[in-house]
């Protein structure tokens, strides 16, 4: 009669162990910081929540809600004179620089694909890593993005706010 010899299992080198713990941090540091400055694509931008956020600062707020009635966006009154109002589920925001002077742009930050969620003192706020951008021509204000928001179509109907 022969006894079963029982081996170890081998275990894995200290270096395989920390380049594997090393190379997975890294993985998910990257897929949290998402793509450059030159990614407009919006890839990790927010997406539909339900519910409604409050104003911020009296001069903007996000709507993760669907269009006003009658297919349009929202209404002329929904957007205050010197802010605006960011959708998120549509990826847009509508500015209103002046009275009765509407703008849109993508909602997405140019930076590093962010959805930008608030408009106070005449800037649209990106809240990852507070570039903040113009009301006005989407203009970078301050960095860390380079790249304007790009400008959205929309059309102003009576006191209805489409997509174009």
């Amino acid at each position: 009669m022969t006894s079963a010899s029982i081996k170890p299992v081998p275990t894995p080198a200290r270096r395989t162990v920390v380049a594997a713990a090393g190379a997975a941090g890294l993985a998910v540091a990257l897929t949290a910081c998402g793509g450059s400055d030159d990614d407009t694509s919006g890839s990790s931008a927010s997406a539909g929540t339900s519910g409604s956020s409050g104003s911020t600062g009296g001069s903007g707020s996000a709507d993760t809600g669907g269009a006003a009635a009658d297919g349009a966006l929202t209404t002329t009154a929904e957007i205050p004179e010197g802010g605006g109002k960011v959708f998120e589920a549509q990826k847009v925001v509508v500015t209103q620089p002046a009275a009765g002077e509407f703008k849109a742009f993508s909602a997405v930050c140019t930076h590093q694909g962010c959805a930008v969620k608030s408009i106070a003192d005449g800037v649209i706020n990106c809240p990852c890593h507070n570039s903040n951008f113009s009301i006005t021509d989407g203009s970078v204000q301050s960095g860390p993005a380079t790249k304007p928001l790009p400008e959205v179509q929309i059309t102003v109907s009576g006191d209805a706010i489409t997509l174009a």
